[in-house]
């Protein structure tokens, strides 16, 4: 017969309680602290412990441990953290253990319930007395109970110390009742976080795959992989500032870590159609490189010119044979130097042009025009020009190193990312990555690309991902076709983006006042890079 009573309908709703924040909460060590304190609750035990399984050495870990009447809570959401050391489920000789009460749960998959634990013999409580001596306290009544999902597999152990009477205050033992509610609660709970357990894995097992796909085009491009590394990161710095903005604009948004994942997510996989682009249009550092720089061919081509002249100079000393006087070979020699020179100016214009960092102008595309109309005689003997067809449409590029069509092929990433995406089963939780991912390259103006959409037709985290996208390239200082600009030049050039309705005003302005790009900075910029910033001196910003 039970000696105390607590009401079924209360247990019941601490259940249904417990099942909703198992069924809410991803948090699995707050929802261990709540299901001890559920256990405790429904049966007035005074003390409990939860035990994790430690896969490491097979063991059983104290996780948290508490007692209302020593006000002791160790482990847990507690600061003061358990020292005691696990207990093994198996022997040295690899017999099971048994004579620890917890491990014998654990093992037997079978619940211990225990009276008076001074009064038994088949389990080993020599720590619990040790316990009792430490503290001044008396254990009695023992309920052990372990904790199994549907497979079977075991989550952990649940143990309740002393459940207290009500009306006397005084420990009795834990009643049959008390330990159907315990075991329902166990089944309940150990399902509940082996499903957590399950998605949780599967989140790290996908976001490990969207690393391995970074990985695969780190391989193919250094540079291109640590911009996939870097733009989440910044996407995250400037969706945190705008979340804790409490004026202007956008004093409205907020994020949840729902919202949070998700935008991470899509930083991670921005660039993923980028796995697709050729390494040597990605890795274009010059504008004749292809798998090699072909400015050498044409250094080449020179020296043939030269020799060309020396031969012919020589041969028409040759052709006046004793006419030649000092005065004319002097005259043949200055000719000769002139040619030289001028050979050499065109092939400094045509090395100087095929760096490709700094803008052309009209003047010098115009020369490599000329120059390449220049004839040379070619390997088989013919007349040719000095510059093909495609090295002049090369070395006349305005910016970069890119021509029309390998910029269309870079481009083109951003449409490969979109097809990539969207032929995913994304959850309802990361329904939006494809969208936030895509929308990098579009302009609040709908002169950007793939889409051409405009401002209100994007998210905002969208446009969060424009401005990360950009701030990262500008600074990065790993390009092999451009230096990394300062801190201060790069935002100055992004300030021109904001003028030219580039980029998001409201989101510019967050970047800039909440210091976004000095986090950025100094988290992933070379210290040369960091230079001092002056807010009055960047366009479109007003202090």
């Amino acid at each position: 017969m039970e000696t105390h009573h607590i009401d079924i309908a209360y247990r019941l709703e601490k259940l249904t309680e417990l099942s909703v924040a198992l069924s809410n909460n991803r948090n699995i060590p707050l929802l261990l602290e709540h299901i001890l304190q559920t256990a405790k609750n429904i049966t007035l035990a005074d003390g409990g412990t939860l035990y994790r399984i430690d896969e490491d050495d097979n063991s059983l870990a104290f996780y948290i441990s508490i007692n209302d009447s020593l006000q002791m809570h160790q482990g847990g959401s507690s600061a003061e953290k358990i020292s005691i050391p696990n207990i093994p489920l198996q022997l040295a000789g690899g017999e099971p253990n048994l004579s620890a009460v917890a491990a014998y749960a654990a093992n037997t998959r079978r619940s211990v319930n225990i009276p008076d634990v001074y009064q038994v013999n088949e389990f080993n409580f020599s720590g619990m007395r040790l316990f009792d001596q430490k503290y001044d306290y008396h254990s009695e009544s023992f309920l052990t109970v372990p904790m199994q999902d549907h497979e079977g597999e075991l989550v952990g152990v649940l143990q309740l110390i002393n459940a207290i009477d009500p009306y006397t205050g005084k420990p009795h033992p834990f009643s049959e009742t008390d330990q159907h509610f315990i075991e329902a609660l166990a089944s309940q709970a150990a399902i509940a976080i082996t499903n957590q357990q399950l998605i949780f894995r599967l989140e790290n097992l996908f976001e490990h795959f969207i690393k391995l796909i970074n990985l695969g085009i780190d391989e193919k491009s250094p540079h291109t992989g640590r911009h996939c590394e870097h733009v989440p990161e910044l996407a995250m710095m400037l969706a945190e500032a705008t979340h804790e903005t409490s004026a202007g604009p956008l004093a409205g948004f907020s994020m949840s870590e729902r919202d949070r994942r998700e935008l991470w997510v899509a930083g991670l996989l921005h660039d993923c159609g980028k796995i697709t682009t050729p390494d040597h249009v990605v890795e274009k550092a010059t504008k004749l490189q292809t798998i090699f720089d072909r400015i050498e061919m044409v250094d080449t081509r020179f020296e043939v010119l030269k020799r060309d002249a020396e031969i012919r100079i020589l041969k028409e000393k040759c052709a006046l044979g004793a006419a030649l006087t000092a005065e004319k070979a002097a005259e043949l020699d200055q000719q000769f130097q002139q040619e030289c020179a001028l050979l050499d100016e065109e092939r400094n214009l045509l090395r100087k042009s095929n760096v490709g960092s700094e803008g052309m102008k009209p003047d010098d595309q115009q020369r490599v025009l000329d120059i390449a109309s220049r004839q040379w005689r070619g390997p088989a003997g013919e007349m040719q020009n000095l510059l093909t067809a495609d090295e002049t449409e090369n070395l006349r590029i305005r910016a970069g190193t890119l021509n029309d069509a390998e910029r269309q092929i870079i481009n083109n990433h951003i449409v490969v990312t979109i097809k990539m995406l969207e032929s995913l089963p994304w959850p309802k939780q990361l329904r939006n990555v494809t969208e936030y991912a895509g929308g990098h390259h579009e302009r609040m103006d709908g002169k950007g690309y793939p889409k051409g959409l405009k401002r209100d037709e994007m998210s905002l985290q969208a446009r969060m991902m424009a401005i990360a996208d950009i701030f990262e390239a500008l600074t990065a200082a790993d390009r092999p076709y451009k230096r990394g600009n300062t801190l201060s030049e790069a935002l100055e050039i992004l300030g021109g983006f904001r003028t030219r309705d580039h980029i998001d005003p409201d989101l510019f302005d967050v970047f800039v006042r909440s210091k976004v790009y000095q986090r950025y900075a100094e988290k992933f910029m070379k210290p040369s890079q960091i230079d001092e910033v002056d807010h009055s001196k960047i366009p479109g910003f007003v202090p």
